[in-house]
């Protein structure tokens, strides 16, 4: 057992930020649940939105927002993230990123090269090259290391949130937390929590996403008592290098803003039938068109050509996505990509206001776990990282001004496992895991029916007893905790995909096609009556 202040679970931007903005005499544990490098940061290649440009306004950032969600963007979220863009850009200039100097296909501030992404309607987006969560990951974990307030865990996986009190003063103190090398449980109490988990990507059969996307904080917040929204809209990420050597390689959509032409095999260019902004469509609309036409001919993939421009430019431009591509005998400079939709980012997630708080006292969520209003229907291009920079500063500004008026944490009891035995059937976490994410991809995907949702419901809420009997009886391990947070946001998922009737953003319902006038946010609150089969019938 051991205390902190403040317990950060994730370490990706959002969590990396958090510890970064606290004050040095505040105590910091910082949890990763496989090596710092393999956060979904770590993964990013398209770069950081904000305004940088004299020609731009953070007015037109807030309007492309708000158009890319569809309307369902809260209107106070989206100013408050557009606004703290450029600081939180000097921010990361001053911690050590080193992003791409001006050329000439871009314009920017200070010399930064900017690129423009689907949904903008400028150049806003700074980056390094095409690895920036890996410039980003790299700057912040060396700053965290040199911090002596701050302690680093890798390989750990937190179970679930340890909650006291009753009423009004319940609150979180802690979390139980899984060592992935050892197999023990720890009990880490603090005074606050910060959920920095990432989104749930995982939960589809195809995904960008690194194998720790399951959705870890938004199932230990509901199991909490917090409130989630906006679950139906997973946004599918259109271009994923579609090859058996590059499982879940994601080909950056600054490929498309530098002139990129999506292809049908006989090299037809498609996406201009079904919008006027072509390839710079918003992602749900690319990913649709890309699903409709592998549907309507019977192929596997189409294919990005940006093989038009000069080779010197695409090398300097996307050096990683280039020798990825070359690894798998694909030379970008001369021939187009295969390329398939992907699940790419959990737009709902925790409830939380403008400082990242949730419904629990003492518990914050920030990043892709939580649900801010940023987003709405669908986030546009290069707003997540921008969200974690200006909720992480938030957060940590609250958690420093409340700090001393938080009690010590109690004593609570360490882990029992004296009750359960080790599985010799470890077949059932792998099937169910299997079984899980092929009907998600099946049921709940880019396209949707209520056939379909009412299939997956039935499916779900089945395999969830039976993960749950499972974890009951047997010793804990990262498979079936994964497995178990799995099938809460898949249910979770599913259900606010029901709910929803009508076709908005990411969600396509073939069955509601239309929007409603009004757009309103899908809010599932654990304290409410849990839905039967009967959530299907009309």
């Amino acid at each position: 057992m051991t205390r902190q202040d403040v317990l950060i679970i994730g370490s990706g931007a959002a969590g990396l930020a958090a510890a970064l903005h606290l004050p040095p005499e505040v105590a910091v544990t910082v949890l990763s649940k496989g090596a710092l490098t393999l956060a979904s940061t770590w993964h990013a290649q398209g770069g950081v939105a904000a305004v940088l440009d004299q020609g731009d306004t953070l007015e037109s950032h807030m309007r492309d927002t708000h158009v890319a969600g569809a309307g369902l963007c809260h209107d106070d979220a989206v100013r408050r993230t557009v606004e703290g863009g450029p600081e939180a850009i000097a921010w990361l200039v001053g911690q050590g990123v080193n992003f791409s100097l001006l050329d000439e296909s871009g314009r920017g501030q200070h010399g930064f090269h900017l690129t423009r992404e689907g949904g903008h309607s400028h150049r806003r987006v700074i980056h390094v090259a095409d690895a920036t969560g890996q410039a980003i990951s790299s700057a912040l974990i060396s700053r965290v290391r040199e911090r002596a307030n701050v302690t680093l865990q890798e390989n750990r996986l937190a179970i679930d949130l340890i909650v006291r009190g009753e009423g009004e003063q319940r609150r979180v103190i802690g979390a139980y937390v899984l060592d992935v090398d050892s197999g023990q449980v720890e009990t880490l109490l603090a005074r606050a929590v910060v959920l920095a988990t990432g989104g749930a990507g995982k939960v589809y059969l195809y995904t960008s996403n690194p194998d720790s996307a399951t959705g870890d904080g938004i199932a230990m917040a509901w199991r909490a008592g917090c409130r989630v929204a906006n679950m139906e809209f997973m946004q599918f990420h259109p271009t994923l290098l579609y090859h058996p050597q590059a499982r879940s390689f994601l080909i950056s959509e600054a490929v498309r803003g530098e002139g990129g032409r999506l292809l049908l095999p006989d090299g037809e260019r498609f996406m201009p039938r079904f919008d006027a902004r072509a390839e710079l469509a918003p992602r749900d609309v690319v990913a649709r068109a890309i699903d409709h036409e592998m549907k309507r001919l019977g192929i596997d993939c189409v294919y990005l050509d940006i093989s038009h421009r000069p080779a010197d430019f695409i090398l300097h431009h996307f050096p990683t996505i280039y020798a990825r591509c070359l690894q798998v005998g694909i030379d970008m400079t001369r021939e187009p990509i295969p390329v398939v939709p992907g699940a790419h980012y959990t737009c709902g997630g925790v409830v939380v206001d403008g400082d990242g708080r949730t419904d629990l006292a003492g518990l914050y969520a920030i990043g892709e776990a939580s649900f801010t209003g940023l987003h709405g229907a669908n986030r546009m291009a290069s707003n997540s990282l921008l969200e974690c920079l200006v909720y992480g500063k938030a957060a940590s500004r609250r958690i420093a001004q409340r700090l001393a008026h938080l009690p010590e944490p109690p004593q609570v009891p360490v882990w029992d496992a004296s009750r359960v035995s080790n599985s010799d059937e470890d077949v059932v976490i792998s099937h169910n895991w299997d079984e899980l994410r092929r009907f998600m991809w099946d049921y709940v995907g880019i396209v949707r029916t209520d056939k379909r949702l009412a299939r997956a419901w039935h499916r779900v809420r089945l395999l969830r007893r039976e993960i749950h009997e499972y974890y009951a009886r047997h010793t804990v391990s990262r498979d079936l905790l994964e497995l178990r947070n799995l099938v809460t946001v898949a249910e979770l998922i599913v259900r606010s995909a029901a709910l929803r009737r009508e076709s908005r953003g990411l969600h396509y319902n073939l069955d509601c096609p239309e929007a409603l006038p009004e757009a309103r946010d899908t809010v599932l609150d654990p304290a409410s009556p849990a839905p039967g089969e009967d959530l299907f019938v009309a």
